[in-house]
């Protein structure tokens, strides 16, 4: 499939180090603003709204993972960034991951944040009837999900945001970007299946988990040197939001050792 020409904002020097910084699932780029007004000084900060979601174009069909890190690929060799640092969000962590896989020459590390990869047990039994309900309701059934992602402590508003954003976004795109994360052909978010992926990733990496169980998970799969699995357990899933500062030295210091 060809890739699209997507919507993103570019800001900071032009020669600096690249940071590109992915949303997730039912999301737009607006979620970095904060980050990426404090980033900018540093670095050169490209935030893309993914196919199907914000103000980027909405396929038909094709909404999914895989698609979206191609167009990634090719929205970094337009902008002419040369390797980035790639730091995605849920669904934009897997996105950033497949980015480093497929396309290896584009990234020079990746920050994957509560990503949509390794789910097991539980949550794996759920996702036969979570996808016939995305496929039924749309993004209605997914700003259930979205309401219920936070943690008590949560900035006032962030909530109603992300249900909002959530609820803006087309129903198909929903339901394609869900089984294009957890059940198509080649999915890579169901534990076995992100192993093998992860282990094809060559580039560092450092993952921060909100689950304990998860951050021990992918401790044990790492393959690749200088990555780093970290556990915030005082966050919800939209932890890069809820704790902006922490997130933004996180990513600052990260980025300052690989592009040293």
């Amino acid at each position: 499939m060809d890739h699209l020409r997507l919507f993103h904002t570019d800001l900071g020097p032009a020669g600096a180090p690249a940071l590109l910084l992915v949303h997730g699932w039912g999301g737009d780029g607006r979620e970095w603003s904060p980050h990426a007004e404090a980033l900018a000084g540093r670095f050169r900060v490209v935030v893309p709204d993914l196919r199907g979601h914000g103000r980027s174009p909405v396929p038909d069909q094709g909404n999914t993972p895989v698609e979206m890190a191609d167009d990634l690929a090719a929205l970094i060799d337009s902008l002419g960034t040369g390797p980035v640092v790639a730091v995605g969000h849920s669904m934009g962590g897997q996105v950033v991951n497949l980015l480093a896989v497929r396309h290896a020459a584009r990234v020079r590390t990746v920050v994957a944040l509560d990503p949509a990869h390794g789910a097991h047990g539980a949550e794996v039994d759920g996702i036969p009837a979570r996808l016939a309900a995305y496929r039924e309701h749309g993004a209605r059934a997914a700003a259930e999900f979205v309401s219920a992602a936070f943690a008590p402590g949560a900035p006032p508003g962030l909530r109603t945001a992300h249900v909002r954003t959530m609820l803006g976004t087309p129903d198909h795109v929903i339901a394609q970007a869900y089984a294009g994360m957890y059940t198509d052909r080649g999915a890579v978010g169901v534990r076995p299946h992100s192993e093998a992926y992860l282990r094809l990733r060559t580039r560092p990496a450092l993952t921060v988990w909100t689950s304990d169980e998860a951050a021990t998970w992918e401790h044990g799969t790492l393959h690749v040197p200088r990555s780093r699995v970290e556990h915030w357990p005082d966050s919800g899933h939209y932890l890069h939001e809820e704790h902006v500062d922490r997130t933004l030295r996180l990513i600052e210091d990260w980025a300052k050792t690989t592009t040293a």
